[in-house]
């Protein structure tokens, strides 16, 4: 940690010794990314780091959030249950869920509140916490004046009933926390004041004419840099960069050189660090795309150089301010997944796929999207062409200096756009900074609130409550063994535990000191290690112990899975708390309270691994002399009690008798349906019988059948394919029918034919140029970029009746793949 950095420093610490949501923010180049790679090798926290898209998640060593919450692409709207539906976690993820301390978010500028909500949802229910994000801690990392969520117009419809922006901070689960925001003020990758204010007015959309001018004073048209000074192009468009890097590749005399990656394992395209196939020459300009991890640091992520030699495996680059070449070897990049180390408690990082391919791109042009988060000595920007937020503004903070960045293109007024609402969201959130006061209220009141977490035993009240209301309230066709007495057990949990709890708590906020963290108290100290012993003995041996020996059986299936999920749930969240009271014996540490309670969480909602032990049916019995025996013992008792037969002993536990042949009382109470109750109460009843019978036919050593009707499993039935009328669109588009023909072949409207092109167009299986002329489309460009705000019907105004509105939605899908190649999700 920069000690020289006091908003690095309290960012520091309100994450690792704080429960506050963070949003750590500031402008190009103020170190944030470099503050995430510190933060996962020091925290103490149990965290995870992900990412909007699959390359900053590979660049932030993380995960895409898509991928880890395993949520749709499209839409969240809340409160919708058809967005949950998705929801199919592994035992493996849902224990990283619930030992979760600290969720890190990069480059959230991108992520939409829709999303977060998402994540809220998740966390929520798979932690049983109605607090925001299931009691998770966010940090989240980004400038909200660089690039913004990607959202189509479709999906925006959906959504803007329930929030007031796209934006992150929009979201309705973050609403409901108070957010730290902390803004790095020292610039690290520009020294020169003069340019920093121009790039302050950019941010801060405060380009008055003086400063345009300014900037525009850096235009050069057609400007050729000299051989070798190490110029790269940032340009709105894919198409743009793409041309220009092929065009100088070509013009180089040296033949090229192929450079395959080498994949393994599970490493998808989307999130390729750089081309699978890499063709190279000598002269080439190239772009470095990972630091060098050697000592030596000979290179970084963004560092421009020519390639002077190849010479078979081996590539030498010189950079304009190295006095030596730099040799190049093939870089590794990891595709990483977390997994919980069961032993430790610890989430760990498991390499699932790796990428090695030599660390280079052409470098004579990039995307502005591409560019985020690099930095470069030299850059020509074409950036008329904006189409995004932030866009401008990420261009133009690449550069070190003034002096090192041309304009190929004078910037218009129009072009250098930033939300308002983004300016209004910053001006808001960074009027009250946090201060070391607050840093330390912080703390206090986080172990404040973890001691009284501990101690509150409300939700075992509850779910107490519900489980004896189930057994009870059915009690006519629900058998329960294990309990003598439920109303007594419900009864000493409740006075024994939840009420001495509810008095305790009440208690230690009285004990709380004001100013000084309760870890450091002695008098909490005390009191919270003497009432660790009193709630540990009562639920491992008191009241709380009889649970672990309640069973319910009934021939009411559905009744039985309802209540035995919540006996379930009931034995889990006790364990939780016993952990909880535990880690409080020998003082207070809120690390070893959430180790303590994340472990037991996991351990309680892991089944057995133990062999079921097989059900026989009548089938099976090779005694149907003890079996009639004992169906009318059952009839017998049944009539002398006043009640059913199956209240006695169902006729499934009679079967497991009969086939078992139990002798001792042992061996009687593990045939399944047998509880400690009634073996209290008929137990030696049963045994006498079959001893009875062992005797008189001389049975020593039972052998146990095959069962004669194995458990048949319901296959299932293949779902129909659903036709996919896209596809058939383009399969007939590809044998060179026109739109109109393929509208009328398959009975529909051309605008629908159009719409199905566009979704091609904007997946990129078939180019725009094939569907629109390029001279139309350079025209509807043009207009759609102009009024990038405006609906359609706007643009088809300003283009005239010659333009269809097929045709600006197939433009449009076009820009928007350009746009989210670079940032593939």
């Amino acid at each position: 940690m920069d000690k020289t950095n006091p908003e690095l420093e309290l960012a520091d610490e309100f994450v690792n010794d704080t429960g506050c949501h963070v949003f750590l923010t500031g402008k190009a180049g103020t170190g944030k990314t470099t503050f995430l790679h510190n933060l996962r090798k020091s925290s103490p926290k149990r965290l995870v780091v992900a990412a909007p898209t699959g390359v900053a998640a590979i660049n932030a060593g993380g995960v895409t959030l898509h991928s880890f919450f395993q949520l749709p692409f499209g839409p969240f709207v809340p409160g919708g249950e058809a967005n949950r539906s998705q929801y199919r976690y592994s035992k493996a993820k849902l224990g990283i869920i619930k030992s979760l301390d600290l969720l890190v978010i990069d480059e959230i500028s991108m992520v939409r509140a829709d999303l977060l909500d998402g994540v809220d949802s998740v966390l929520r229910r798979y932690r049983r916490s109605e607090q925001p994000f299931g009691g998770v801690q966010l940090l989240m990392i980004g400038d909200l004046f660089q690039l913004p969520p990607v959202v189509r117009e479709q999906d925006w419809q959906l959504l803007q009933p329930h929030y007031a922006s796209p934006y992150f901070f929009s979201s309705r689960a973050l609403g409901q926390t108070d957010m730290v925001t902390i803004e790095l003020k020292h610039i690290y990758r520009q020294a020169d004041n003069r340019f920093i204010d121009l790039l302050n007015r950019v941010r801060n959309n405060r380009v008055d004419p003086a400063a345009l001018e300014k900037l525009n004073a850096r235009c050069i048209p057609d400007f050729v840099p000299a051989e070798k000074a190490g110029y790269i192009t940032l340009s709105t468009h894919n198409r743009k960069a793409d041309t220009i890097n092929e065009s100088k590749l070509k013009a180089l005399t040296p033949s090229s050189h192929r450079f395959e990656a080498r994949i393994e394992g599970d490493f998808p395209e989307a999130i390729y660090p750089t081309a699978a196939t890499l063709r190279l020459k000598p002269g080439a300009q190239v772009m470095f795309v990972r630091n060098d991890l050697s000592p030596e640091r000979r290179y970084f992520n963004g560092k421009i150089g020519t390639i002077t030699e190849i010479d078979g495996s081996e590539i030498r680059v010189r950079c304009p301010e190295d006095a030596d070449e730099i040799l190049v070897e093939p870089a590794i990049w990891e595709n990483i997944e977390y997994t919980l180390n069961r032993k430790t408690m610890e989430i760990e990082e498991s390499i699932i796929g790796t990428f090695q391919q030599i660390p280079l791109r052409l470098a004579w042009a990039i995307t502005i999207h591409k560019s985020q988060g690099l930095t470069f000595d030299n850059a020509v920007i074409d950036a008329q062409a904006a189409f995004a937020f932030g866009q401008v503004y990420v261009a133009l903070s690449r550069c070190r200096t003034l002096d090192g960045m041309v304009l190929s293109r004078p910037l218009a007024p129009s072009a250098v756009k930033t939300d308002p609402v983004i300016v209004r969201f910053s001006q808001e959130a960074l009027k009250n900074p946090p201060s070391r006061e607050h840093l330390q209220k912080a703390k206090i009141q986080y172990q404040q609130r973890l001691l009284l977490e501990c101690f509150d035993f409300g939700a075992l009240r509850g779910l107490l409550r519900r489980t004896a209301g189930l057994i009870l309230g059915n009690a006519k066709v629900v058998q329960a063994s294990g309990v003598a007495d439920i109303p007594a057990m419900q009864q000493g949990i409740e006075e024994e535990i939840c009420s001495v709890g509810d008095s305790f708590q009440r208690q230690l906020q009285g004990l709380f000191p004001a100013s000084t963290l309760p870890a450091a108290d002695d008098a909490v100290l005390e009191r919270i290690a003497k009432a660790s012993v009193y709630f540990e003995e009562k639920i491992d041996s008191g009241p709380g112990r009889q649970l672990a020996d309640l069973h319910v059986d009934t021939d009411n299936e559905a009744l039985k899975k309802k209540i035995n999920n919540a006996i379930k749930l009931l034995r889990e969240t006790l364990a939780v708390k016993l952990a909880a009271v535990r880690s409080c014996r020998w003082g207070f540490s809120p690390s070893d309270y959430f180790r303590g309670v994340s472990q037991a969480a996991v351990d309680a909602g892991q089944k057995k691994d133990t062999p079921k032990a097989p059900t026989y049916t009548e089938a099976d019995i090779a005694h149907p002399e003890l079996f009639q025996t004992l169906k009318e013992w059952r009839s017998r008792t049944a009539e002398a009690e006043g009640v059913a037969a199956f209240r006695v002993l169902h006729q499934k536990t009679l079967i497991q008798i009969a086939v078992h042949l139990p002798d001792t009382l042992a061996a009687l109470q593990r045939i399944k349906g047998m509880g400690k109750r009634l073996t209290e109460r008929y137990g030696e009843l049963l045994v006498a019988m079959v001893a009875e019978y062992r005797r008189e036919k001389e049975i020593e050593t039972v052998i146990l059948p095959e069962p004669a009707t194995p458990v048949k499993t319901k296959p299932k039935k293949p779902k129909a394919p659903r036709a996919d009328t896209k596809k058939a669109s383009l399969e007939l588009f590809e044998k060179g029918m026109t739109l109109a023909q393929i509208a009328e072949e398959r009975g529909l409207v051309p605008a629908t034919i159009e719409g199905h092109m566009a979704h091609w167009v904007e997946t990129g299986r078939v180019p725009v140029d094939a569907l629109v002329s390029a001279e139309k489309r350079q025209a509807i460009e043009r207009e759609l970029t102009r009024l990038h705000d405006k609906p359609f019907s706007a643009v088809k105004k300003a283009l005239g009746n010659e333009f269809s509105y097929g045709e600006i939605r197939m433009v449009h899908a076009d820009l928007k793949r350009q746009a989210t190649s670079d940032e593939p999700t």
